[in-house]
């Protein structure tokens, strides 16, 4: 086989990687760059060193209402607690639901005492399709190597009921508590649950 050849062959696999890479489990977490509700040019590069979460949203989505009655805000606290970053992505385009500029972002964050590191603005879609984030809420945790950990539904409970969430695993919690005892991420991958991820 030529080289040309062989670099012919190569090449669709080489785009295709970033999304191939996101939705097979643990492996490098695809970096991003980002605006966050303040204006700031964020990116994954900023917290090298730390464990991530990321977390997909859409205030409009009865999904998300469902765990921001108090389950999203305390599982944030905990990841704070344990030293991890928290950073919530919208990746509605502009004129769909959960759309929303920094003050939107920021008057949401108060009027639901959510406690992200922060809340990242992705009008686009680069940043959720590199991580092929389907759903809000869609979760993923990188690890303190930038290891992609866990992807995949808040709980084991795919409905909109509130009630539900009373005896759910937490996955991100429970991969939290994992990296914190110095063991593999049992749950890696989960199908995520919620509203689809309103892309332009």
């Amino acid at each position: 086989m030529t080289l040309t050849r062989r670099a012919a062959l190569a090449l669709p696999l080489l785009a295709a990687a970033p999304a191939a890479l996101a939705a097979s489990g643990p492996g490098p977490a695809p970096a991003f760059t980002a605006k966050d509700a303040d204006g700031r040019t964020r990116s994954l590069a900023e917290f090298k060193g730390k464990v991530v979460v990321l977390e997909w949203v859409n205030e409009g989505c009865p999904y998300v209402k469902k765990h921001y009655r108090g389950n999203m805000q305390a599982t944030q606290k905990a990841a704070l607690a344990q030293g991890a970053v928290w950073l919530s992505v919208c990746s509605s385009a502009p004129g769909q639901q959960g759309a929303v500029n920094g003050a939107q972002a920021k008057a949401w964050i108060k009027a639901h005492n959510a406690a992200p590191t922060a809340f990242l603005l992705d009008p686009s879609g680069t940043v959720g399709r590199a991580y092929n984030a389907k759903t809000t809420p869609h979760m993923y945790v990188i690890d303190k190597t930038g290891r992609l950990v866990y992807q995949g539904g808040i709980d084991d409970k795919p409905t909109s009921k509130v009630e539900d969430i009373a005896g759910a695993k937490n996955y991100v919690l429970a991969a939290l508590a994992d990296l914190k005892a110095g063991r593999p991420v049992q749950t890696a991958f989960s199908k995520p649950y919620g509203c689809s991820v309103k892309y332009a």
